[in-house]
């Protein structure tokens, strides 16, 4: 995807940004109480990963889950790492 379009993209879905590396990927920290309540939100993610057939990364530590989104067929970014991206700042 094109830089400019990501930028764009990336204007929909505030708090998500463009990690650096050779592949384009988005990601996003997410701060909870606790560790329990962390899991709830991954259980959460997990069921819209599933619905939209699309799978982040995750990353979790005690309170804190960090998401990454990417395209691996593609080995960059395309419009269903924005899409399920808005849907998970639903939750």
């Amino acid at each position: 995807m094109e830089g400019k379009k990501v930028k764009l993209m990336l204007d929909v879905v505030p708090g998500w940004t463009k990690s650096a590396g050779e592949i384009d990927k988005i990601e996003k920290h997410f701060k909870f109480k606790d560790f329990k309540e962390a899991m709830l939100f991954v259980n959460k993610v997990a069921e819209i990963a599933e619905e939209q057939d699309h799978h982040p990364d995750i990353f979790i530590q005690w309170n804190k889950v960090t998401l990454t989104l990417w395209t691996h067929a593609i080995k960059g970014l395309f419009k269903n790492d924005f899409i399920l991206a808005a849907k998970i700042d639903e939750l």
